[in-house]
């Protein structure tokens, strides 16, 4: 029987949000395999406690800001490993098609003539989705659904199509949308989107100390002041976050955060 990874190989694994209980079946087979893991720092610690011992791990996280290792020294770690003959596991958190540099990470795995494959995870997106009890489409009302990131480089504004984003019949999910967040609202107000759109925002998505808030895309910048700026967040805006059961104290909730960031001076 062939080996789940063969000497020289390097897979890129979903660690998925990081309840290790999301986990595939195959991700865990291919991390009981490695010689080697270079993980994310976003990858739960229950995933690494899964990592045999023996195994050598080799952080390779990155914080908005604050990066141990830049992308190519990433890259030269990798095919440095596999062409050194070890069975290379790659651990990122989410899935790794979803903004996790994949195509860098394997551009220059195979320019190195190193074989290269995927394992996909779950995605935050759907993990937040689950948590809340809702659905990330939704018949007539959200067709389809925008997956975007928000983080850009320090001091940059977002590139981002503002007019494709505000469309009121889809569903926006917005990985590391923690700072972004008063730019989304105005951008995406500005656009056309209404104020009153629900928003759904979560930290630590699957984790025991996962955090949700519902709210408004007007309140947005205020509320998003509730969260720590080095938890991950991810955001859900469209009306297909909005729950009838649920969303009736949301809308108090947001209510009280408008008159405290009246009272601070974020209102006009």
């Amino acid at each position: 029987m062939e080996p789940i990874i063969a000497p020289g190989e390097v897979w890129l694994v979903g660690a998925g949000p990081g309840d290790p209980d999301l986990l595939t079946r195959k991700a865990e087979k291919l991390i009981a395999a490695a010689d080697v893991i270079f993980h994310d720092a976003l990858v739960g610690q229950g995933v690494l406690d899964l990592v045999p011992a023996g195994v050598e791990m080799v952080s390779v996280g990155k914080r908005s800001g604050r990066h141990s290792k830049d992308q190519r020294t990433i890259d030269e770690l990798l095919v440095a490993a596999a062409l050194a003959g070890r069975r290379v596991v790659r651990l990122k958190g989410g899935d790794p098609a979803m903004f996790a540099r994949a195509t860098e990470e394997m551009s220059a795995l195979r320019g190195a003539g190193v074989r290269v494959r995927i394992c996909p995870g779950i995605t935050a997106a759907s993990a937040v989705a689950a948590s809340a009890g809702i659905s990330l489409s939704l018949r007539g009302i959200a067709r389809r659904v925008q997956f975007v990131t928000a983080h850009s480089r320090n001091g940059q504004t977002l590139d981002l199509d503002w007019q494709a984003l505000a469309d009121p019949a889809c569903t926006l999910a917005v990985y590391m949308g923690r700072e972004a967040a008063p730019e989304l609202s105005l951008a995406l107000i500005a656009a056309g989107l209404p104020g009153a759109t629900p928003v759904l925002i979560t930290c630590d998505a699957s984790l025991p100390q996962e955090q949700q808030l519902r709210t408004r895309l007007d309140l947005l910048p205020i509320v998003i002041q509730a969260f720590a700026e080095d938890r991950p967040t991810l955001i859900l805006i469209g009306e297909a976050v909005a729950q009838p059961d649920g969303f009736v104290q949301a809308r108090a909730t947001a209510e009280a955060c408008l008159t405290l960031g009246m009272a601070r001076g974020y209102g006009g």
